[in-house]
Formats: structure tokens, sequence, C-alpha cells
């Protein structure tokens, strides 16, 4: 069975196309065949760092996002990316109603993911709040990424009606380690997939490289966690 992930959140800077970066390496390091499409035409920095793996989308574009389908159709046993652009909700909305975007996907074979990146403010968990009322679909999984780069105090979030809502929706929640914040910039200015950055010495120094590895493996971790973990079970990254 293929998979597709939406990787939103809607807000910007919360560290969306960070995730699709570290999914993408991860089904490359695992040899699962991918495709992944960039739906930030705006700044494309998922399409800089794996321009090899992508295709750009237009959102505001009907036409542009129906190659989606269409490439699902044609490989039915890939997983496909979605890298969403922040503010684009009412666009990709109006596309998944008006197309019945999750029963093509299903009729395809295919299980939908919608991961919702998020910081510790009230913004991002008022958005995830409008996800889980949204988005309806018997197939559709709902993965919350509590990303510490963009945020250290999570707590409040089990004490809340969205976490209610997001059990009763079999939603899960993993949280992704920050990365150190000059190897950070280090990867951004070589535009360097993260298989570069953990391997190439011309780029990075050894203990560069050896961070990016145990960075790495931690978010492997939760990926493998996605699958098979409990509901709503927050799987910690011990770097």
């Amino acid at each position: 069975m293929g998979r597709v992930h939406f990787i939103g959140g809607e807000k910007g800077g919360v560290g969306k196309s960070l995730v699709a970066r570290v999914l993408a390496q991860y089904f490359i390091d695992h040899e699962r065949p991918f495709s992944g499409f960039d739906l930030d035409q705006s700044h494309a920095t998922f399409s800089r760092f794996y321009q090899d793996f992508t295709v750009p989308i237009s959102v505001d574009d009907f036409s542009s996002l129906d190659q989606i389908l269409e490439f699902a159709e044609q490989h039915p046993d890939q997983d496909f990316i979605l890298d969403l652009a922040a503010q684009t909700a009412r666009w990709l909305d109006k596309w998944i109603e008006d197309s019945d975007v999750f029963d093509i996907f299903s009729e395809l074979g295919y299980q939908p993911f919608y991961w919702h990146v998020m910081d510790d403010g009230a913004d991002s968990l008022y958005l995830l709040d409008k996800a889980i009322e949204g988005y309806h679909h018997p197939d559709l999984s709902i993965v919350v990424v509590q990303n510490l780069g963009r945020g250290e105090d999570f707590d409040i979030f089990r004490d809340t009606d969205t976490y209610d809502k997001l059990t009763q929706r079999a939603g899960k929640v993993i949280q992704l380690n920050k990365l150190e914040t000059r190897l950070a910039q280090k990867i951004d200015f070589y535009n360097s997939s993260f298989w570069a950055a953990a391997n190439n010495r011309d780029i990075m120094s050894l203990v560069e490289r050896r961070r990016v590895g145990i960075w790495l493996r931690s978010s492997y971790v939760q990926f493998d966690a996605i699958f098979q973990q409990p509901a709503c079970t927050v799987q910690s990254l011990q770097g």
C-alpha cells in the first residue's frame, strides 16, 4: 500500500519543510520509493534540497494539484510527500472537497496522512483544532509533530480540548529534536541533503557529521513509531 503525506501546519516558520526533508531522507535511506511535491513556491525549500525527487505544484491551480493524483494512479506502490505552504489551506481544502481527494486516494489503495507541524504557541494549537474539525475521512491518519526547534514547552497541549479531539480521532503525537542552530545554518548554506550533511567530508567536520547522523537516527525512530505506536503516545527523541 502506498501512503500520501500532507506535511502541513498552516502557520509559517514551524518547520514544515524540515519535516518533509527528513521524511524524504528516511525513505531514501530505507530504499522506499517516493515522490515529493513542493507546494510552497514562495520558498521552494523542499525542491532546493531534494530537487531530484520533487515536482513544483501551484496550490491555487486545480490542474496543477491534479498532477498529484495522476502520479498516484501511475505509481501505486510509492509514498508521496506534499510539502504545504503556509496560509494555503483555503485552496487545498477546496481541492480536497470538490474532488473527493481522500476518496480517490483510498480507491487507489493509498493511506492518507495529515502531519501537523507545530510550535508551542496558541496559533499552532488553534490551527490544529481547525484541521481536526475540517479533515474527516475514515482512512485519514493525523500526526502531530511537536518541533522542539520551534518551541520548548508543549505540556499544556495535553490539557486542551484539542488534545482530546485528537485522541478521539486516534491521532498520534511525536516530537522532533532541535538540530543545533549553527549546523542547521551550514546545511542550509550548502543546500545539502541530510545524507550529504552526515557523510560529506568536504562540507562537514567529523563531529558535525556525527551530530547530523545522531539527529537523523533519532528522527527515524519517530517515523518508525508513526506506523505502529498506540494512539496519542509521545515518543521523545533521545539523540
